[in-house]
């Protein structure tokens, strides 16, 4: 397993992160312990978890994920192996904290709290803003004026980042964070965030985590090379779509027990999707890969990735997601990739 560097600070994490966001929904408490057990043998240091979790999220099983994580650490003893990251939730979920929810300070401070109890620690090494107060532009709101800047008041969003930022500061020195990282955040929102915080001498961004696949590649060039020359770490989440990459859902298929049945979302689901699926399990079979560990192997070999978060719901999925990390993307794979992707460009 490879280890890099969380941003600019000094944590080292391992490339790929295990995503958990089905443990308490599709998956058991002693499942969820078992894909621990064997992340870590593997050489995963790197947890990913949210106090919103298990997805889909609702208010019967809110806070579950982080419950059986913390269940894990008493078991065995390993939170001092585990670089662990939890995010605050944004406005939508009034289950939570109520209609008032949103990223300010009264909730910052309620929700630290609620993590580190679920999670049975004192500290979380990455505490991130899982999607902002704003209007966001992801989860099929990039297409071109689906968001009306213009409807929300600039200066209030950036008085509300200095709150967050401040907020953020008090749990650093109160020992129960140690970094801060954005989620679900546009190009504006993280440099305005950066530029804050060394105006004011306030916590920095490290990381930055938004969703990134051989189908949704959003975030090139711009974001990216954010990343790269502000030295923030870029944490993918969902590297195949949902589970699209793997051709389950082909053709409007619906496996049963399958998030996409659990969910219902569909804004990923066109003819131009399973167009570039296909084309991707064909480049897969040419080079002898199994798609899914291609595709993560390749995403994490991109200059501006620092650690892909992975998931699955069962060890068969799981051990062929760690795979990845011991693929090499040679140049002829590379170019096959990415000619497909010139291909059949951002199909959702």
């Amino acid at each position: 397993m490879e280890y890099r560097n969380l941003g600019s600070s000094d944590i080292k994490v391992s490339s790929i992160c295990l995503g958990t966001m089905t443990w308490g929904q599709q998956n058991s408490e002693d499942e969820g312990h078992e894909q621990m057990d064997y992340a870590v043998a593997e050489g995963i240091n790197f947890f990913d978890t949210a106090e919103m979790y298990a997805i889909p999220p609702r208010a019967e099983t809110q806070g579950r994920t982080e419950e059986i994580i913390g269940t894990w650490f008493q078991k065995t003893g390993k939170r001092k192996d585990i670089i662990l990251a939890t995010k605050v939730a944004g406005p939508g979920m009034p289950w939570i904290r109520g209609d008032n929810m949103k990223l300010d300070r009264k909730n910052i401070l309620a929700a630290v709290e609620g993590s580190l109890k679920r999670l049975q620690t004192d500290y979380i090494d990455l505490y991130q803003l899982h999607w902002p107060n704003r209007t966001n532009i992801h989860f099929g709101r990039h297409w071109p004026e689906m968001v009306n800047f213009h409807e929300e008041d600039t200066k209030k969003e950036v008085e509300n980042f200095i709150e967050v930022l401040e907020t953020l500061d008090e749990c650093i020195k109160a020992g129960k964070i140690r970094e801060v990282g954005l989620s679900d955040e546009s190009a504006w929102g993280t440099m305005k965030y950066l530029a804050l915080s060394e105006q004011r001498g306030l916590p920095r961004m490290v990381t930055l985590q938004n969703e990134y696949n051989l189908l949704h590649r959003k975030d090139e060039p711009f974001l990216s090379e954010i990343c790269v020359r502000e030295n923030v770490g870029y944490l993918p989440w969902s590297p195949l779509a949902c589970g699209r990459t793997s051709g389950k859902y082909l053709g409007g298929a619906i496996p049963a027990g399958s998030r996409k049945e659990l969910t219902g979302e569909s804004h990923r689901d066109t003819p131009h999707t399973d167009n570039a699926i296909r084309a991707y399990i064909q480049v897969a079979k040419e080079f002898d890969l199994d798609v899914n560990a291609m595709a993560i192997a390749y995403i994490k070999s991109l200059q501006f990735v620092t650690s892909t978060i992975i998931g699955a719901t069962s060890m068969e999925q799981l051990k062929t997601n760690i795979s990845a990390k011991d693929i090499v993307i040679a140049p002829a794979l590379k170019d096959a990739i990415e000619n497909t992707y010139k291909n059949h460009p951002s199909p959702f």
